[in-house]
């Protein structure tokens, strides 16, 4: 059975002059993925199943070892926000902890949280929308992250009633370092010089999420445009090798249409992580 793609490889939608001014936040500049903390508030929600609990937990405690309170509240806000923001397109944040306990190494669980900072932040899906279709149409030359390039990308968006994007020069640059930053933590990037990406190496436990997440988005159809592979820049000659490896898990089955290869889960898309039950 083989994948069926139209031959001319597959864009994601452009984001520009889609979110308004008041949803495009540079939050980024604040903190990147912040794995281990985020790990510690994921546990923290699954255990107490109450936000306001969890952020007087988080500032007496201070469990993101931050010196002023000030700083603690910033971080938790950032972190928080992007859990609260998830949908059933991803794991619920009382089955989180569980996920991550499936990783194997921290870029695995980097990778998890990444699609969690990008159904938050419009200013980072965006951006790596455009990313995408920069590696559709280049290959992984163009995977280019020096400053200037994230600038243009940033100059070229647009909020939905037309106005241009416009942040000081400062700004644009902790945030171009920000989104480096998340890029190493996933393995798009490999050193802190490195300024050309590459294709990440996929774990068992984010590459489930990142197809649990395109069938969520796509439905049945979901391997002609598997949106969560390219959102960690799996270009399209490596989909049939993850597709297999996706075959190969309890949790999914396969299934042919006229030899066209189609995958879909077992039960629900992430019925193998378990609400998690635990102390912090």
């Amino acid at each position: 059975m083989t994948l069926r793609t139209d031959g001319r490889g597959v864009s994601l939608p452009s984001l520009d002059s889609t979110f308004s001014d008041d949803e495009v936040t540079m939050v980024l500049t604040r903190c990147g993925l912040l794995v281990d903390r985020a790990e510690t508030l994921a546990r923290l929600y699954a255990h107490h199943r109450d936000w306001t609990v969890v952020e007087e937990k988080w500032i007496e405690e201070r469990f993101d070892e931050r010196s002023t309170r000030g700083s603690s509240k910033g971080i938790y806000r950032a972190l928080s926000s992007r859990f609260k923001t998830a949908g059933s397109e991803l794991p619920s944040i009382v089955q989180l902890p569980s996920v991550l306990d499936r990783c194997e190494t921290v870029r695995d669980k980097a990778q998890v949280l990444y699609f969690y900072l990008l159904e938050d932040d419009p200013l980072v899906k965006y951006t790596v929308h455009r990313y995408v279709d920069r590696l559709q149409e280049s290959g992984v030359d163009g995977l280019g992250f020096e400053q200037e390039t994230i600038e243009r990308l940033l100059s070229e968006f647009h909020y939905e009633d037309g106005s241009e994007f416009d942040y000081a020069e400062s700004t644009t640059r902790r945030w171009g370092e920000g989104l480096r930053s998340v890029l190493r933590d996933i393995g798009g990037l490999d050193t802190q010089q490195t300024l050309q990406g590459q294709i990440p190496n996929l774990g068992t436990t984010p590459l489930l999420v990142a197809s649990g997440y395109s069938w969520e988005v796509h439905g049945d159809d979901w391997l002609s445009q598997p949106t969560g592979w390219l959102y960690l820049f799996q270009s399209e000659q490596y989909w049939g090798s993850l597709a297999e490896r996706v075959s190969d898990d309890p949790n999914w089955e396969a299934s042919g249409i006229h030899g066209e290869l189609r995958l879909q889960p077992v039960d629900d898309a992430y019925d193998w992580a378990d609400p998690w039950e635990g102390e912090v």
